[in-house]
């Protein structure tokens, strides 16, 4: 009983987007093959469906409008329809993208349109796949840990530029395209020795954010795994939200990786620096003792 009620929700609920979608888009209509990605689990198959279409319909209304003309099982996440929640993420004709925003007049009709599940990801049922990996990779970042307040109000002082650095990783809506176009989850799978392009993103808006005092390169080269990107900027060319994931964000990261880990004169800074300081603290306590 309960699932022929939830049935019966997901099919008004396909309608109603339907109807939407008719009040928004162009009268002229035509007839496109949907070669849509059915199955539980990893057993699976496209199937075909045809539906009508018209002016100004994105793959989203499509795909709700087959779930009302009677493919009424089909799963597929989505919420706002705007591009902001990142839940509609896919595969169109090969490529990641969010259904609710790729129109159809961006695509061939002429041929079947192939809607699949993002493939970096464990699949649960037709579009809708496993994506708990990345929450569980952005866990293991460390979190903000700011500075102790510099003025008498208890607040801080930054710079413009410095705040407006990090603006650009804010835009992030956690579709996790990034992520699913990455050969190193998508093709090896290794989604808990690297937290993958989104959660790298995380990290710079952390270590380049002006009042976080924290160092995450040891982080980063150990259990984030930086050292697996090969910096192909295909995370960069998906993101809906043009975040300069590549240049901006892991290319910095892994400059302060190298600078740390493997740049001899700045190990011998280090080293230094570390002797000068034991030498002074030693020094202090001699005074203290002979006081």
């Amino acid at each position: 009983m309960a699932d022929q009620s939830f049935a019966q929700d997901i099919v008004k609920s396909g309608q109603r987007a339907a109807e939407r979608s008719n009040t928004s888009a162009g009268t002229e209509t035509r007839k496109a093959t949907f070669r849509v990605w059915r199955g539980a689990g990893t057993t699976g198959e496209l199937k075909d469906y045809s539906t009508s279409v018209s002016e100004g319909m994105v793959v989203l209304d499509a795909i709700h409008q087959i779930q009302a003309e009677g493919a009424t099982d089909l799963a597929v996440r989505w919420n706002c329809k705007a591009g902001k929640c990142g839940s509609c993420s896919a595969e169109i004709n090969g490529m990641p993208r969010l259904l609710c925003m790729t129109r159809l007049s961006e695509l061939d009709l002429a041929k079947p349109v192939t809607v699949e599940p993002m493939r970096a990801f464990p699949p649960v049922k037709d579009l809708v796949t496993d994506v708990s990996s990345n929450f569980r990779a952005k866990k293991r970042i460390r979190k903000f840990t700011p500075r102790a307040p510099d003025a008498p109000d208890g607040t801080w002082r930054m710079m413009q530029a410095d705040a407006d650095r990090v603006q650009e990783f804010r835009k992030c809506i956690e579709c996790f395209l990034c992520q699913d176009v990455c050969h190193v989850l998508r093709d090896h799978h290794l989604h808990e020795q690297f937290v993958g392009p989104r959660l790298l993103v995380h990290a710079a808006q952390l270590e380049m954010h002006p009042l976080d005092i924290l160092d995450r390169t040891s982080d980063l080269k150990e259990s984030h795994g930086i050292g697996y990107c090969n910096i192909t900027k295909c995370c960069t060319k998906v993101c809906p939200e043009n975040i300069t994931i590549t240049d901006n964000a892991i290319i910095p990261l892994k400059e302060r990786v190298v600078d740390k880990a493997y740049d001899p004169l700045g190990k011998l800074v280090r080293l230094l620096r570390g002797k000068s300081g034991k030498a002074e603290e030693g020094r202090g306590k001699r005074d203290e003792s002979t006081r």
